[in-house]
């Protein structure tokens, strides 16, 4: 996988891993931007933490976003007033509308290239989809704007806007944050027995945890094997490109999605469920091929999301059987406000036992039977599927992915290298005897 922009640019400072027991009063586990915010949020309220991360810092989803910073999340709205009522979008509404309104106070002080930006959902398909969720805004009074033309290289039927959002580059913003922060690498949590976290430097007592890992890797608890899966987007930069106003996104689960990053275009799509087959890099170069010809690629890369059964993260108590842990996950592609979102919440939760806004988000809400359904149902048939190739978090079968040379599990979405070394949870250890990869 190639390194991204945000990478090349910035080297974030190293921390020591754990050595013996330590006492805490939180511990965050994850060292992504959850993981940090919900450390900085907690020290600001005098509330101590440390963040264990298996890796390094922001080595997963974090350093390989496209940075968009907006509460305009595809066309979640008219799905959320639909489904959970006028109250339940504008709690969502309300919760990005505040993280984005922090990053805005937080940028103030930290350069990170933060900059004001109309964030727009395009469709070439079907306009009256962006119409619903239009009137839908509208009915939560959340300025909006129409558009039938944008500053893309096609033709659109339609385009939705929400003024007044942003886009900053990641890492220097973690950068300005770290300061103060306790904070622990290449210390892999290998389980948690109450409110003891064991690796394999040390244990860590704490009275409350917070799960920030992106995948949760505990199973027995809060049951989000069951509802949650993961997807890879793929990200071109591009120089020589023509460069977008605003940040656009298609309406489409696989469609574009456009935004500069100082000279230069970042281009993504391509995406898929982590081990199943996509377009990748090959799909977005076709569209640079054919939309960019006079552009070069200067950098390419990946991510992987966490996705929630009904487009809402789960942010809150892990379960009703563990009222000490906390979670915060299933951001679905937008994890920059969510993470943001998530912190504010959890410090409210933490820090007085309660907070006044955020019920969407509790991982406790019923689940729809259909989209239960069918993600168990994608689980049982790799879990029947003849095999060797077993992924150690559930037993599932492993895929190669070709075109990042990873076995990659569709279940839940942990990836190994093609020698068998972990590469993304929530599987907790390595492939043990892989077959040898597939000629490409």
């Amino acid at each position: 996988m190639g390194s991204s922009i945000w990478h090349e640019e910035v080297d974030l400072p190293r921390f020591p891993p754990l050595k013996g027991d330590v006492a805490v009063d939180v511990l965050i586990i994850g060292g992504g931007l959850a993981g940090l915010l919900c450390a900085y949020q907690l020290k600001q309220a005098g509330v101590d933490s440390l963040v264990l991360e298996a890796g390094r810092i922001c080595g997963g989803t974090t350093g390989n976003t496209t940075a968009k910073l907006t509460a305009q999340h595809g066309l979640i709205y008219y799905k959320l007033t639909r489904d959970q009522g006028p109250s339940g979008a504008a709690d969502y509404l309300s919760a990005n509308q505040l993280a984005l309104q922090e990053y805005r106070r937080l940028s103030r002080e930290i350069d990170c290239g933060f900059e004001e930006k109309e964030a727009w959902v395009y469709t070439r398909a079907d306009p009256r989809k962006l119409r619903r969720e239009q009137a839908a805004l509208e009915a939560l009074n959340c300025p909006t704007q129409w558009q039938t033309s944008l500053d893309l290289p096609f033709p659109i039927l339609g385009a939705l806007g929400m003024p007044n959002q942003a886009q900053f580059h990641p890492l220097q913003f973690v950068r300005g944050i770290l300061p103060g922060l306790e904070i622990r690498e290449n210390t892999l949590v290998r389980r948690v027995e109450g409110c003891t976290a064991f690796t394999d430097r040390g244990k860590v007592r704490a009275k409350r945890i917070l799960f920030c890992t992106h995948f949760p890797i505990i199973n027995r608890r809060g049951c989000y094997f069951m509802k949650l899966y993961q997807r890879r987007s793929y990200v071109l930069a591009l120089e020589g490109a023509r460069l977008p106003r605003g940040m656009y996104i298609e309406e489409t689960t696989d469609g574009l999605s456009f935004r500069s990053a100082g000279d230069l275009l970042l281009l993504g799509g391509g995406g898929h469920r982590t081990g199943e087959k996509g377009g990748g890099w090959e799909e977005l170069r076709r569209v640079a091929r054919h939309y960019e010809p006079q552009s070069r690629e200067v950098a390419h890369w990946a991510t992987q999301d966490c996705m929630s059964l009904d487009g809402v993260p789960y942010i809150g108590c892990y379960s009703p059987a563990t009222p000490d842990w906390y979670v915060a996950t299933g951001f679905n592609k937008w994890g920059m406000t969510s993470a943001m979102a998530a912190a504010l919440l959890l410090r409210e939760l933490l820090t007085r036992g309660r907070a006044d806004w955020g019920r969407v988000f509790d991982p406790a809400r019923t689940m729809k039977a259909l989209p239960l359904a069918a993600n168990l149902g994608t689980s049982a048939v790799e879990l029947l599927t003849p095999s060797l190739r077993r992924c150690p978090h559930m037993g599932c079968v492993l895929q190669w992915n070709r075109q990042e040379h990873s076995w990659d599990c569709p279940c839940h979405g942990s990836r190994f290298a093609g020698d068998g070394r972990l590469l993304t949870g929530p599987a907790l250890r390595n492939w043990n005897s892989p077959p040898k990869p597939p000629q490409t």
